[in-house]
């Protein structure tokens, strides 16, 4: 198995998932995404994790650029958030004060 398989079949980390559903909330323009997620760190590879992983892809919206949440990255989020976060953003009600 080559490596790029082999990175392929992890399971995404929280980071990527927290990526995703970011994407997911609707498309976001690249510059955007760049912008909100740009770092310096060469090991911590979230925006690849995911385009490689395929839960987003690249698009244009009205000839921009853009970042969408792939059928892929919809249904990962749908087994691994729970019913609370997937209708109020992510966020957990452990502490609902």
């Amino acid at each position: 198995m080559d490596c790029y398989r082999q990175a392929m079949n992890h399971a995404p980390d929280a980071l990527v998932l927290d990526f995703v559903e970011w994407i997911a909330a609707g498309p976001r323009r690249y510059r955007d995404v760049m912008e909100a997620w740009k770092t310096s760190c060469p090991r911590l590879t979230i925006w690849e994790d995911a385009i490689d992983q395929g839960l987003v892809q690249r698009c244009r919206i009205d000839g921009e650029l853009s970042i969408e949440t792939t059928e892929a990255g919809r249904d990962l989020l749908a087994r691994t958030r729970t019913p609370f976060q997937r209708v109020h953003g992510g966020q957990d009600a452990r502490n609902p004060l």
